[in-house]
């Protein structure tokens, strides 16, 4: 007779496109087990099941108890070893893997985890991680375990980044992976480049010694930007925790926009081919209207990367980008998310252009906008005023997109508020045609927010 399992997750851990939690407070061990018994469940017996796992102090106990979870659920299991999560993705269209799952914390704190999960090459998220919930409540085990092998597709990976890559000039560039799992793989990326490379903090240190590794933070880019300026560099390129989102930093020192990149791209596949392009909610209305100037078409998507690769694959999208650095190439490889192919797609641009990085930048129409600016708020907290702030602009018939909290849009500028799905935050950004447009803007979210709770509004320093 099987046995029965009943197991309850923390209820805050359960994301909308991952699990998050912080280790040993409301994410544990045997929740990592649990994990692997149900999504190998899920997956189905005699299966397979891709593991890797990132340099976070954690990731090592919960991968294996996540492995053992996976075994005794039936299915088996290839351990691909510390890896950033684009090599886990990879790694399961290699492998013609029927599912995958990378232990990572992403950009969190250093005591935070979690997983990211996919089911036959497509994001594995939303209802799904629900039904996983739920399944735990009460499941039981078939009696047959599954078997596990360990490889290692690190130069597999490597061949295929730079598969399209022809280099015709040298181009002098700064890594930073932050001390995150990307580290091994961007210096062996660096060793092929041809051209002046210097590669920061590559060791990884779950304790991130040196910055956090989030390059959506301008404070987390300095390293890049004191390098390029005080050595003439070419390029700064960095790498969040896990190594699927990207930050770049230009030949003159100057951040560049997750949104400003993604046009980069697209203007130069909208030579190729006319393209649908996919941008977050968080995308200035800049890169939706020069898209459309250059003749493709766009669709404007939740922020989150398994919003984003579903949509890919619901609208054959050739290209799609976030604010916050993920960007997903679907014309020319698979439609995940890849800071590292991304990062070689860059150097492809500007090694094959006679115009450097900041000449690219300086073509984008000019509008004064903010960073993305978190607003500390409790997750239990966070969805209703979001919706109260909906709910408060429809009623003023203010033109509204809220398919990702409520993005505002006026004759001269638009704001955006929505609750972040991976923080206990919200997440504003405005953006006006002039410096007083985006005062306006700011002091309105401020305005709205003070009705529902004066606290926050205060934390606003922007």
């Amino acid at each position: 007779m099987k046995e029965v399992i009943k197991h309850n997750f923390d209820e805050t851990i359960i994301r909308s496109y991952d699990v998050r939690g912080v280790y040993k407070e409301t994410l544990f061990n045997n929740d990592a087990r649990i994990i692997g018994n149900v999504f190998g469940l899920k997956v189905g017996e005699n299966k397979t099941v891709n593991v890797g796992y990132d340099g976070r102090k954690s990731s090592i106990q919960l991968k294996d108890n996540l492995i053992d979870g996976l075994l005794e659920s039936g299915v088996n299991v290839n351990d691909i070893g510390l890896v950033p999560t684009p090599l886990l993705y990879f790694s399961c269209i290699h492998c013609n893997a029927d599912g995958g799952v990378m232990v990572t914390g992403s950009h969190n704190p250093k005591n935070h985890n979690g997983f990211k999960m996919v089911l036959n090459n497509l994001p594995f998220y939303g209802v799904d991680l629900i039904k996983i919930k739920n399944k735990a409540k009460s499941f039981s085990l078939p009696k047959n375990n599954g078997k596990k092998k360990t490889i290692d597709l690190r130069e597999t990976y490597l061949k295929r980044l730079f598969k399209d890559l022809i280099q015709k000039r040298k181009i002098n560039i700064v890594w930073d992976s932050g001390n995150g799992a990307s580290g091994e793989i961007v210096k062996m990326i660096s060793k092929r480049i041809c051209g002046t490379q210097k590669v920061l903090f590559d060791k990884i240190d779950g304790d991130f010694p040196n910055h956090h590794p989030d390059p959506s933070e301008p404070k987390n880019l300095e390293f890049c930007r004191n390098e390029i300026l005080k050595n003439g560099f070419d390029v700064g390129i960095a790498f969040d925790g896990d190594g699927d989102r990207i930050g770049v930093v230009d030949n003159k020192g100057r951040i560049i926009s997750g949104d400003n990149l993604l046009l980069i791209f697209a203007k130069q596949l909208l030579k190729k081919k006319k393209s649908l392009i996919i941008g977050d909610v968080k995308c200035s209305k800049v890169f939706f209207d020069q898209v459309k100037k250059l003749g493709g078409r766009t669709i404007m998507s939740k922020t989150g990367h398994s919003h984003v690769k579903t949509n890919m694959k619901k609208f054959s999208a050739d290209l799609a980008g976030e604010m916050s650095g993920h960007i997903f190439f679907s014309y020319g490889y698979y439609g995940f998310d890849d800071a590292l192919y991304a990062s070689i797609q860059l150097i492809d641009i500007l090694t094959n252009e006679d115009k450097t990085l900041s000449d690219l930048v300086d073509e984008i129409p000019k509008v004064f906008n903010t960073p993305e600016i978190r607003i500390d708020c409790d997750d239990k907290t966070k969805f209703e005023i979001i919706k109260k702030i909906i709910k408060k602009q429809k009623s003023l018939k203010k033109k509204i997109v809220d398919i990702d909290g409520a993005r505002v849009s006026f004759d001269d500028g638009w704001w955006l508020l929505r609750a972040s799905n991976t923080q206990p935050a919200l997440v504003l950004r405005c953006e006006a045609l002039s410096e007083d447009g985006l005062t306006n803007q700011i002091n309105e979210v401020k305005s709205q927010l003070k009705e529902i709770d004066s606290t926050l509004a205060e934390k606003i320093l922007a």
